[in-house]
């Protein structure tokens, strides 16, 4: 992923939330830094939100960004990667 900077990644798991991660992240060339919420029972459908990350940005580019992990399916795993990857560390 060359166009995709990751700057922050964390998951924690409770029984009453099931899996809840943030990824921050910022798309070369762009202005804005996203913040990327996700969240699963099981790990294996992954509901996410996507937000500014530090204020608010250009809601255009916030768009297409979403269009990205729409159609993107390597690019949403590999935010969802950086998230679980954190989870592991953590719990070791």
């Amino acid at each position: 992923m060359d166009n995709v900077k990751i700057l922050g990644a964390s998951m924690d798991y409770t029984k009453e939330n099931g899996f809840v991660g943030r990824i921050q992240f910022e798309i070369v060339g762009q202005q804005n830094q996203y913040e990327m919420t996700i969240h699963s029972r099981k790990r294996t459908e992954w509901g996410y939100g996507l937000f500014f990350l530090n204020e608010s940005g250009d809601e255009d580019e916030l768009l297409a960004v979403e269009d990205m992990l729409e159609e993107d399916d390597e690019l949403f795993d590999y935010l969802v990667n950086a998230a679980e990857e954190k989870l592991v560390l953590e719990h070791h």
